[in-house]
């Protein structure tokens, strides 16, 4: 794939691409983790989880006092109200996923929603009863499909429909996605894929599968996990059914942070679909007469079971102000010339030392490149760490690599790389 942007392998066009980031004081805004020298590590591990913005604590120091100044009353007359405290990151939360207010809501946890969505969108019959899910999809969404495949009455390994790349090959094709959906369409009843997945950065084109998959009478739903924060996402546009996601990865929520979900806006008033419901979800004009029966808000929030941690979207609102002020669009287009510097920079290694397996077609990934090297991958992992460099490893022998571009600098991928390349000439 080639490039629009021209590159060169020295360190004085990294500061220089770093001086011309128009994206570059955001870094300022959130706390590295310390090398034993005191210096900030180059952390590319944003992709499993995010760094710590500044203003985090904060924003829950400051719950944490209208608690002990309040107490209960803290939920009408603390400085941001716990009773409509959600829905200070709402607009936020749908500007990032390319959604509308009332498509949206964050709560739970990803495979929490993940359930919940399920309930409601995954409605098998005889004729139409499969899901079709990429082959090497995150282990929880595995378990959750295979769980409530069982919970119907279905055996997964008839059930469970996965797509696999061909042999040979590491990364789904489009048209084979396409092929699959035109054969075997008639008998899903859910498509569910990562928006990106985990292992490979493969991204997947979310317009397109929607509208092949409505045109053969599917649901579709979409795992955001990687994707949030991440790619431009447009979701009211692409028209899937429902998608949910994390926010402890690229969006920086913190550890087990809250994850969010979204309804396409055609639903929002289909009351008779059968969910699970909570006071929560009811609606708040009416919530708190504790009437015995359930009337769902309209919109993605009537899925909701109970009312949000505050202390987690206090720490999540923190990050989705800087995701608001950067801008999704203007974080999307530092990404694919950071990731392709990324890119660049690694085709320079000598050859064989490592491959990289994501897509090479920026519309085909996000940040991350995920990398298989010669010898010992946890052996590389470890060089890396000593030398003040954070990635992940996944099984079985792939090290990912994610500049975020909230946050990571043309100089960390230069130090990454020039770093490589020491264990490659060593």
């Amino acid at each position: 794939m080639t490039t629009p942007y021209t590159y060169e392998d020295t360190e004085d066009f990294a500061r220089r691409a770093d001086a011309e980031d128009p994206l570059r004081s955001f870094r300022e805004s959130f706390l590295f983790p310390p090398t034993a020298e005191g210096s900030p590590v180059v952390y590319l591990a944003g992709n499993s989880l995010g760094l710590q913005p500044r203003n985090a604590a904060q924003y829950v120091r400051e719950e944490l006092e209208d608690w002990a100044r309040f107490g209960v009353e803290g939920h009408h007359h603390g400085r941001h109200p716990w009773l409509h405290y959600h829905e200070l990151v709402t607009e936020q939360a749908a500007r990032l996923v390319g959604a509308k207010p009332v498509e949206v809501v964050v709560m739970n946890t990803l495979t929490v929603n993940l359930h919940l969505m399920m309930v409601s969108f995954y409605r098998p019959t005889r004729e139409r009863f499969k899901i079709l899910v990429e082959g090497g999809a995150f282990p929880s969404d595995q378990y959750a499909v295979a769980s409530q495949a069982r919970f119907h009455g279905y055996d997964p390994r008839e059930a469970i429909l996965e797509l696999k790349p061909r042999e040979g090959e590491e990364t789904l094709r489009s048209e084979d996605i396409l092929a699959t959906l035109d054969q075997h369409g008639h008998e899903v009843a859910l498509v569910l894929l990562g928006s990106v997945n985990y292992l490979t950065g493969q991204a997947f084109d979310l317009a397109g599968i929607t509208r092949a998959a409505h045109a053969k009478g599917c649901v579709v739903g979409f795992d955001l996990a990687h994707g949030a924060g991440n790619l431009r996402l447009r979701l009211h546009d692409d028209g899937p059914d429902f998608a949910v996601w994390c926010s402890y990865k690229y969006l920086n929520g913190g550890p087990g942070s809250l994850g969010g979900v979204f309804v396409h806006e055609r639903h929002a008033r289909a009351k008779d679909l059968p969910r699970f419901e909570g006071w929560w979800g009811h609606d708040k004009k009416t919530r708190f007469q504790m009437g015995p029966r359930f009337d769902g808000m309209e919109g993605a929030e009537g899925w909701q079971l109970s009312n949000p941690p505050i202390l987690q979207l206090a720490a999540l609102r923190a990050s989705f102000e800087l995701f608001d002020r950067a801008g999704i669009d203007a974080l999307r287009a530092k990404s694919e010339r950071l990731t392709g510097y990324l890119e660049f920079l690694l085709d320079r290694l000598p050859p064989g030392f490592v491959r990289i397996t994501t897509p090479r077609d920026p519309k085909q990934r996000g940040a991350q490149l995920s990398l298989r090297f010669q010898g010992d991958p946890q052996a590389t992992l470890k060089r890396l760490s000593d030398a003040g460099i954070i990635c992940d490893f996944r099984q079985p022998d792939i090290i990912r690599a994610a500049p975020a571009p909230l946050y990571n600098s043309f100089t960390d991928v230069h130090r990454f790389v020039r770093t490589l390349a020491g264990q490659a000439h060593g």
